[in-house]
């Protein structure tokens, strides 16, 4: 539970709501009107709904982070990234949503589990959290593991990093995926302390 302090803001009213467009999960858009505490009215303020999600800093036995890479349309690149996606309906809580990714994305799985941190794309635009956990220890669940085969709608590498190579993978700019960023740099600080 977040701290809170006296001088804290008071939260907004919302005096309207509507739908711009809804196609869940990648663009479900509303518009509302909003009333801070001062009375100010802001008419159009716009928030993107998505389902929460989830990722995961998976490491071997070996020491070595399983990282993936695979192109990214919004910014027209490919970078490493950790596994995650989104939390289904079938899933039935944020842990298992994350075996699940990891298995599908990278044909790893078992080993230690345990939550690492739980973050937010921007809380000013959009509804959703990406909760991260870490695995350690985790191993091939299949032979031919390294060549496992995502979702139809997935075409992503799967690469085994020593972890020593981690911080200059970030400082070199070769991921920029700030919610994937934030629970390696979590990681590693752990394990430098």
């Amino acid at each position: 539970m977040p701290r809170t302090f006296p001088d804290d803001p008071g939260p907004w009213t919302v005096v309207s709501s509507r739908y711009l467009h809804r196609r869940p999960p990648w663009l479900t858009l509303r518009e509302e009107h909003l009333r801070l505490p001062s009375g100010r009215d802001i008419r159009e303020y716009w928030i993107s709904e998505f389902p929460d999600w989830v990722n995961v800093v998976a490491v071997t036995a070996a020491d070595e982070m399983i990282l993936v890479r695979q192109y990214r349309p919004g910014i027209a690149a490919v970078h490493f990234e950790v596994p995650a996606g989104v939390v289904d309906g079938e899933d039935r809580d944020l842990e298992a949503a994350a075996r699940r990714e990891l298995a599908e994305e990278t044909g790893y799985g078992g080993g230690h589990w345990s939550p690492l941190l739980t973050v937010s794309a921007n809380p000013a635009l959009t509804t959703n959290l990406t909760h991260a956990f870490l695995a350690e220890g985790v191993e091939p669940l299949a032979e031919g593991a390294r060549d496992f085969r995502p979702d139809a709608t997935e075409d992503l590498r799967v690469h085994l990093v020593p972890l020593a190579e981690v911080p200059r993978i970030i400082a070199d700019g070769e991921m920029v995926q700030s919610l994937h960023i934030a629970p390696v740099l979590q990681y590693l600080l752990r394990r430098r302390g």
